[in-house]
């Protein structure tokens, strides 16, 4: 590779993640100054949970179609549009007063939910195949916008007041969307298809989408990534009901959530790549599975009745407890992200598009479908831990789709590999090469997932 085309990699994978990063920010922009809206508006906590999961519906919805548009245009102009788009709802959201506005300002707001689709596709396609799974592991850390936005709004609410949060927003957006334009290229493959005028049909581009792996590992994506996104717009107001911090401290806290969700993608991807995305899925299931039993448990009064006297005992999760095991949650996810993106370039290499969208998809439906169901929980049960109730059945079906997944696809690579070990010793010598080639057809799936 020459030395510009180095540049030009590093230059696409350095400014998709700060595209991502910013456009995550805006995504759960309303998580945090949701709080000063729930006391305006005195939202429920059904209504408080419709509210931050509104952004996150559309960002779930729109994940496909561009999957599809990537494919056509490449991502560096979509890129461009996207960021440009966001910023025009978001400056809406500084005028808005009531809860209808709020809503919908949040559907065109959540468009920025696209905004990894887009990106994971760019740095694929300037990245070799040894490394896809730091490329993309690189581009998912961008969800450290989470996190900016823990840190930066509580400074700008209690300089400003909350209303200049999204207009700040709006104007870096639009800024960064100069500046990802000034300083990136067309990839290598979206100029290939300019040259040669060659483009899939609808068909094509949907055929994946028939195999019933992209949906296990969508529902995979469901609870890594759409559980993280859930957690992160859930937890501000967990710390502050919950244990009854003030709106700085719950803010602050969730950044250990969100920070190290966000920087183990990294590292997740590096160890997708040289151990295996299937091996680092399994043990970031055990790990989480082990995490929200305790956290699941709610505080607890137990009265023992003795020989002589009655005995209380009260069990309830001290803060630094709880804040330690979400963290060992958080770091978990983010390898699970990072490790589902790359069992989906071992299968579909070259549908990193459409099944990076459709998985991606499925998992931003999670970051809306669960902060609602947690607020449905918590109104119906009472008890604040039931979201994490929730996040253990999740992940028990997860690891029975995976175990079952596992089994199914060696019954199927075994009898693959023995039809075709037969086919080619029964085949007469003469015609053993042309057979070979018909043979191809029982090579294995790929093992590294």
């Amino acid at each position: 590779m020459f030395a510009n085309d180095q540049q030009q990699q590093t230059a696409a994978i350095l400014m998709a993640t700060l595209a991502f990063a910013a456009c995550f920010a805006a995504w759960t922009l309303i998580s945090v100054i949701g709080l000063q809206v729930k006391e305006e508006l005195a939202l429920s906590e059904t209504q408080f949970g419709i509210l931050v999961a509104t952004p996150i519906l559309t960002g779930a919805l729109i994940r496909l179609p561009l999957g599809l548009l990537v494919e056509r245009f490449g991502g560096r102009s979509l890129l461009l549009t996207l960021m440009l788009a966001i910023s025009l709802p978001l400056y809406g959201l500084s005028r808005a007063d009531s809860f209808g506005e709020y809503l919908l300002l949040g559907l065109g707001i959540g468009l920025a939910g696209g905004a990894f689709t887009l990106g994971i596709h760019f740095a694929s396609a300037w990245s070799d195949p040894v490394h896809q799974g730091l490329a993309m592991g690189t581009i998912g850390a961008g969800n450290l916008g989470a996190a900016l936005t823990n840190l930066m709004v509580p400074i700008i609410v209690m300089a400003y007041g909350w209303r200049t949060v999204p207009v700040v927003y709006a104007v870096v957006l639009a800024l960064l969307a100069l500046l990802f334009w000034s300083l990136t290229r067309d990839d290598p493959g979206q100029i290939r298809r300019r040259r040669e005028s060659r483009a899939l049909s609808l068909t094509t581009q949907l055929a994946p989408l028939r195999d019933a792996r992209v949906w296990r590992f969508g529902l995979y994506y469901f609870f890594v990534f759409g559980g993280f996104v859930a957690l992160t717009l859930w937890l501000p107001d967990y710390y502050h009901s919950h244990y009854g911090l003030d709106f700085s401290s719950a803010s602050f806290l969730t950044l250990m959530f969100t920070v190290p969700g966000a920087l183990t993608r990294i590292v997740g991807g590096w160890c997708a790549d040289h151990v295996g995305a299937r091996q680092v899925n399994w043990t970031v299931f055990w790990v989480c599975l082990v995490c929200l039993f305790f956290l699941s448990y709610p505080p607890t009064t137990m009265t023992i009745h003795g020989i002589d006297r009655d005995v209380t005992l009260s069990l309830e999760m001290p803060l630094p407890v709880f804040t330690a095991l979400v963290t060992v949650v958080a770091v978990a996810m983010g390898f699970g992200k990072a490790s589902v993106f790359r069992i989906i370039y071992d299968y579909y290499p070259e549908r990193i598009g459409v099944v990076g969208g459709m998985v991606g998809a499925i998992g931003a439906v999670g970051g809306f479908v669960l902060p609602v169901m947690f607020g449905v929980a918590a109104d119906v049960l009472g008890v604040r831990s039931s979201c994490f109730m929730l996040l253990y059945g999740l992940l028990a079906l997860c690891m029975i789709a995976m175990y079952y997944g596992i089994a199914h696809d060696s019954r199927q690579r075994r009898l693959q590999e023995a039809i075709a070990n037969n086919f080619l010793r029964e085949s007469a010598m003469p015609d053993a090469e042309p057979q070979r080639r018909d043979a191809g057809a029982f090579e294995p799936e790929p093992r590294r997932g």
